[in-house]
């Protein structure tokens, strides 16, 4: 046997082997055989994954309200230069969004963040539930993290429109 690794088994004595899969010792064997009342011994079950309904219902509303706000969101990011346009409006900001080009580059990246994100965070709801761990958190964290990197591909064309800049900077004068 020099150079082979031991086949599965060889190494445990009998009595390992029996307790590992579950059955009573040798001698214990016979001597319940004997006796007409005794049960069988199973092995032991794995304990059922516990159940949570309210948790159920949680992240499975979050995660709906997610999709919604994706789709919604997603919509309006793909057309940025517009949505910028209506942002400054809100905000006081005198001129319009002229950075186009990244406006339209950017919002297609945010998109793809805020669809991958919620992706990402329903298969690993799912995953959670199936297991039946708690998981309303997921759904919550999940948009935490992809709100922010969204924010970041956003700000990227804001910070290089010369509207938006020339309303930060005289926001920074006193």
């Amino acid at each position: 046997m020099t150079g082979q690794l031991p086949q599965y088994g060889e190494l445990a004595t009998p009595e390992e082997q029996r307790r590992a899969a579950g059955l009573p010792p040798l001698g214990q064997d016979a001597a319940e055989s004997s006796m007409p009342s005794a049960a069988p011994i199973a092995p032991a079950a794995a304990a059922p994954a516990r159940r949570r309904p309210v948790d159920r219902i949680i992240t499975i509303a979050l995660l709906a309200y997610g999709l919604v706000n994706v789709i919604v969101t997603a919509v309006s990011y793909l057309d940025l230069p517009t949505a910028m346009n209506e942002t400054m409006k809100i905000l006081g900001i005198d001129g319009e969004f002229t950075n186009f080009a990244q406006g339209r580059l950017w919002g297609t990246f945010a998109v793809v963040v805020l669809v991958v994100g919620w992706a990402l965070t329903a298969l690993l709801s799912v995953r959670r539930l199936r297991r039946g761990k708690l998981t309303w958190w997921v759904p919550v964290v999940g948009a935490v993290a992809t709100t922010i990197m969204v924010s970041i591909c956003i700000m990227v064309p804001m910070l290089g429109d010369p509207a938006f800049m020339a309303y930060v900077e005289s926001m920074a004068k006193p």
